[in-house]
Parts: C-alpha cells; sequence; structure tokens
C-alpha cells in the first residue's frame, strides 16, 4: 500500500556549517543528495508547521521578512517534484520541511539546504497541507489522500504509525488540510481534525449518473491510534431518493482545514455547495462545533438553495444554483477585544460572524455583482491583525479592515499579454511583517506592501531552473496553494492546473535575502 525510505548518517558540525555557507552564496547547487543526518525538530517561534500557520488560520508568519529583506532576497534552491502537474502546500518545524504532490509523494526534506531526509509514496494524490504534531513524546506528520485516506507517520524516519479511511463514499476526496490539537490531561491528549471533500460535483456530469449522494463531514481522530473519536456531518440526514434516478439532500463538502478556537473548545468548519436538490441548510455555510462531541452549535448560510455540479456546465442540469461555495477557512481574529470569525464565500462576499450565535458584524462585498458565477474568493485569506486580505479571481488583492469591514485599498493585477487568459489571484495568501504575498494564475509571485497594496517585488516561477535533485522542473500557476515564510526563507510551491485549465508545475523554490 505505501512505501518509505529515510537515510542519515552522523556528521561533524564544522561540517554542516560549512555546507550552509556555500548554499547561502551559491544561487543553486549542482545536487542536494539524501541528508546526512536526522531532522532537528525542535519547534521554533518562525515555524510554519500547518495550513494556516496554526489553529486560527491567519496566514500570518510571526519573525519573516519584510521590505527591507527584498533588496537581497534570492533564489536559494530549487527541488524538482518528479512527475507532478499540481503542488501542494509545504509546512516547516525546525529543519524539516514536508510537502505533498498529486503523484502521491511525500517529500521530507532540509528547509535550509533542500537535502532529503525521507519520502513517501501513497496509492493517490496528495492535496492537503500536512501537520505536524507530538504524540507520545514522538513527533509525527499526518495528511490525507485523493482516496479520503489518513496517514500518520513518524517525522523523523518517515515510517507509518498509521492510515484511517474516514469516508466510505466512493467520491470522497481529502482537499482540506488536518489540524493537530494537544488537550494536556485530557483522556485523548492528541487529537486529529479532518475535513471531508468530494469528487461527486464531478462525477455528476457523467451520462445516467444517480445524483447526488454525498455528504461532508469533520472527523475528531485519536493522533496516537487514528480511532475515530466522533464524525459530524454537515447535512443531518443521509441522500434518499427524490425520484427514478435522483437523491438529496447532497454536498455540503469541506474544502478547507478547520479553524480552532481551544480556549472555549469549539471548531469552525466552512462547507460547499449542494449537489442536488432539496438544498440543506448545511450547504455554503460556516458552522460551530463542540470540540468534545462534534454537536453542531451553530450555522449561517450565505447563499440559499445553491445547487451545483459539473453537469451545470455540461448542459446537463437545471435550475443551477451560483457554485458559492466557502472553500476557504474562516480566521480566528480579534476585533475589539472580542474574538471574531472572518470568512470570504465564493460569491466575493467578506463576513465577519461573533462566534455567539454566529450572527454577522459586518459584511463587505469586494465585487459589484455577487450574484452571479462564484470563483470570487476561493482558496484563502490572510490576516496582519488589522486588516484581512483576500485575493480575487478577478483579478487583484483586496485589504479590508479588520474593525469595521471597510475597504482599505485594492490592488488590480493582470497578466502579461502573453499570458491574458490567466486571469486571477485564487490561491491562499500569507502575510509577514509589512508584506503580503500573492501568487496569480499567470505563475507569477508578489509581494505587495500591507499598508499601500503597491507591488514590491515579483518572480516569474514558471521559469525553468537547475534543481539540487537533477529533476527538470519548472513552475506553473499559481491557483491553489500559497507560498509560506519560515524564519527569512520564502517557501513557494508552484503548479496547479485546477478548475481553470492553467500551467501544470513541479517545483519547489526556496527564496532567502
Amino acid at each position: 500500500m505505501s512505501a518509505h525510505r529515510s537515510h542519515w548518517r552522523r556528521r561533524a558540525a564544522p561540517a554542516a556549517l560549512l555546507a550552509l555557507s556555500f548554499l547561502l552564496f551559491t544561487p543553486l547547487a549542482a545536487q542536494a543528495g539524501v541528508c546526512s543526518a536526522p531532522p532537528d525538530l525542535t519547534p521554533r517561534a518562525s515555524d510554519w508547521n500547518s495550513w494556516g500557520n496554526g489553529l486560527a488560520n491567519t496566514r500570518q508568519a510571526p519573525q519573516g521578512l519584510d521590505s527591507a529583506d527584498l533588496a537581497s532576497l534570492k533564489l536559494r534552491w530549487a527541488y524538482g517534484l518528479e512527475g507532478a502537474k499540481s503542488v501542494g502546500n509545504p509546512i516547516v518545524q525546525g529543519t524539516l520541511l514536508v510537502i505533498g504532490v498529486d503523484t502521491g509523494k511525500v517529500y521530507a526534506l532540509d528547509a535550509d539546504t533542500g537535502c532529503e531526509y525521507w519520502n513517501f509514496q501513497a496509492p493517490a494524490g496528495v492535496r492537503v497541507a500536512p501537520a505536524l504534531g507530538q504524540v507520545n513524546g514522538e513527533w509525527r506528520v499526518f495528511f490525507g489522500d485523493r482516496r479520503a485516506v489518513v496517514y500518520a507517520l513518524d517525522a523523523v524516519s518517515g515510517s507509518e504509525r498509521w492510515q484511517r479511511k474516514v469516508e466510505a463514499h466512493a467520491s470522497a476526496i481529502l482537499t482540506g488540510s488536518p489540524q493537530f490539537i494537544a488537550l494536556p490531561g485530557s483522556a485523548v491528549p492528541a487529537r486529529l481534525l479532518v475535513p471531508v471533500s468530494s469528487g461527486e460535483e464531478g462525477a455528476a456530469a457523467a451520462p445516467g449518473y444517480a445524483c447526488c449522494t454525498f455528504r461532508g463531514s469533520v472527523l475528531s481522530l485519536d493522533a496516537a491510534s487514528g480511532e475515530v473519536l466522533w464524525q459530524t456531518y454537515t447535512i443531518s440526514e443521509p441522500a434518499s431518493a427524490t425520484g427514478p434516478t435522483s437523491f438529496g439532500p447532497s454536498g455540503g463538502a469541506i474544502w478547507s482545514a478547520p479553524t480552532v478556537d481551544l480556549a472555549n473548545r469549539r471548531v469552525y468548519v466552512t462547507t460547499g455547495d449542494a449537489y442536488s436538490q432539496p438544498a440543506a441548510t448545511g450547504t455554503d455555510a460556516v458552522m460551530e462545533l463542540d470540540l468534545d462531541t462534534g454537536k453542531i452549535r451553530w450555522s449561517n448560510q450565505g447563499t440559499a438553495d445553491d445547487v451545483w455540479t459539473v453537469a451545470c456546465v455540461r448542459g446537463g442540469a437545471q435550475d443551477c444554483g451560483p457554485d458559492q461555495d466557502y472553500g476557504s477557512p474562516a480566521l480566528l481574529l480579534t476585533i475589539d477585544g472580542a474574538p471574531t470569525l472572518v470568512a470570504g464565500q465564493k460569491s466575493g462576499i467578506v463576513r465577519a460572524f461573533s462566534p455567539l450565535g454566529g450572527s454577522i458584524v459586518w459584511e463587505r462585498a469586494l465585487v459589484e455583482n455577487t450574484e452571479e458565477f462564484g470563483s470570487k474568493l476561493t482558496w484563502g485569506g490572510a490576516s496582519d491583525g488589522q486588516r484581512v486580505y483576500f485575493g480575487l479571481g478577478t483579478g487583484g488583492i483586496a485589504a479590508v479592515n479588520l474593525a469595521d469591514g471597510a475597504l482599505a485599498w485594492f490592488t488590480p493585477l493582470s497578466p502579461s499579454a502573453e499570458r491574458a487568459r490567466y486571469v486571477g489571484h485564487d490561491g491562499a495568501l500569507s502575510v509577514s511583517g509589512d508584506l503580503l504575498f500573492s501568487g496569480g494564475w499567470d505563475g507569477i509571485l508578489r509581494a505587495l506592501d500591507t499598508q499601500s497594496g503597491a507591488v514590491r517585488w515579483q518572480y516569474d516561477t514558471t521559469t525553468p531552473v537547475d534543481t539540487l535533485n537533477g529533476v527538470p522542473a519548472q513552475g506553473g500557476s499559481l491557483g491553489a496553494a500559497g507560498a509560506i515564510v519560515a524564519g527569512k526563507r520564502l517557501f513557494v510551491p508552484s503548479g496547479y492546473p485546477g478548475v481553470k485549465n492553467g500551467m501544470s508545475g513541479n517545483v519547489l523554490l526556496m527564496f532567502a535575502p
């Protein structure tokens, strides 16, 4: 079912320092090879060890790059991800970097030098960002694949500790990243929260397909064993026949990482559209669940009666909705001293919610027409605590003041004439110091000033590069996974053809001053 390999040999400290010094002054070295010592997993304040860099999903780097670093920011190494067309989000803890790709390969690299600690082959593609957590004194890497299987690996060696199929439905997939949570003193002190999404939106376009029966869900697993503690579906009742070849209600996939308020033992998830009538209220919604039981405490729906599958595009369905999922997580922030959730919907509307009942504090439309087809705000915003930033599928970046939802600035961004068809900034954003990093469908990574929105730096990731491991590689569209910042290092996974038929890519780039 799976395979891994691990390599290390003890080495003298001076040799390591010499190698690192050589790397920092050499844009691209020849062969990375395998690491000669195990990873140092000691947590650092500058780590980025989950999709949103923490349970609040703010995608903020606390001790990262700022505008003073841009003049000397250079490509230090590139790693070729063999056979990949789509690249996931990396994570970093200590010296360990972990990234998965659509071939099912998961790579563990040294974040400084790019040498390989180990790799693991899953039977299906890996789109999620892994999560790191300590279980019984052992650091583990957790991730899921497109068969809806969750894996737990020893972070040092890559050895498999357990795997768990979390949803039996044939179309179930895992696209949202797991969240590891530690609850010292609890009967189950290490837990994993896993969101479940689906490919049934696409399957429904097949002639004669009986649409639809999938329901999105989130599970709590014992991180030590993979045992299921609870599973909560976004639609309470299973689908039943509504006609000779139709079923419902269905849909409500959870495409993104859960957001967690440990202090109040709450979990927040955002859900996708309905696949069939009747459209349940748990679709296109923000939900609060009890961390211990999984009980839904409240749900706030953004778009009612939004029934949509790929059959709507191909002319095989009637009465289609506008496809206005919540594709990205809610951010748990503080506004005027009060905890607040902020979420962007594909309609182009950003909303702030009170966790006390889910009422709307403010909302802001970032596009003129919020009723038309979605894909305005897709894979994730970022926040520095003063503003929240979102990329638009129509092109450009918007900054919204947290205090009142007012638009602080908007920067339109268009591709070059040669790449005119690759419009939009759907990928996840990241904020570090006074910089906001955003990748476009055109393959260009940009750094914007958080105060003004001005573009301060950019890099074309589609340029072919020499790689540390000798694998031919170049980047592609930056339509889903976002850049991350760990200390003074910028890591850029490039390549995502996705729903817009973008440019495939198979490279991980590391920049540093």
